[in-house]
C-alpha cells in the first residue's frame, strides 16, 4: 500500500477483483474501499479510498478482500405512496 497525496490508498495488486469491494488486514479490521482499477492487466494496481483515521499504519502490510462485500448489497427502499 502506498499513501497517495489526493488522500486515497494505492495497492498493488495480486488477485483480481471489483470496484466496490472491502478491503481488510490480517485481523479483519475494514481498511479501504475499492473505488478503481489502474495500471496494466498483467500488474494492476487499485485507488481505494481509507476506512480508517489511522490509515498510515497500514502502509507497506498486506490487505486482503472481504469475501462478502457489503457494499453489493442492496438497499431495502420503501416505496412512496
Amino acid at each position: 500500500m502506498h499513501l497517495a497525496g489526493s488522500g486515497r490508498v494505492i495497492i498493488q495488486l495480486s488477485d483480481e477483483i471489483s470496484e466496490g469491494m472491502i478491503l481488510c488486514d490480517e485481523k479483519g479490521i475494514k481498511v479501504a474501499k475499492v473505488m478503481e482499477l489502474i495500471g496494466p492487466v498483467k500488474r494492476p494496481f487499485a485507488s481505494a479510498t481509507p476506512l480508517t483515521n489511522s490509515i498510515k499504519k497500514y502502509i507497506g502490510k498486506s490487505v486482503f478482500v472481504v469475501e462478502s462485500s457489503p457494499a453489493k448489497k442492496e438497499k431495502f427502499r420503501r416505496k412512496k405512496k
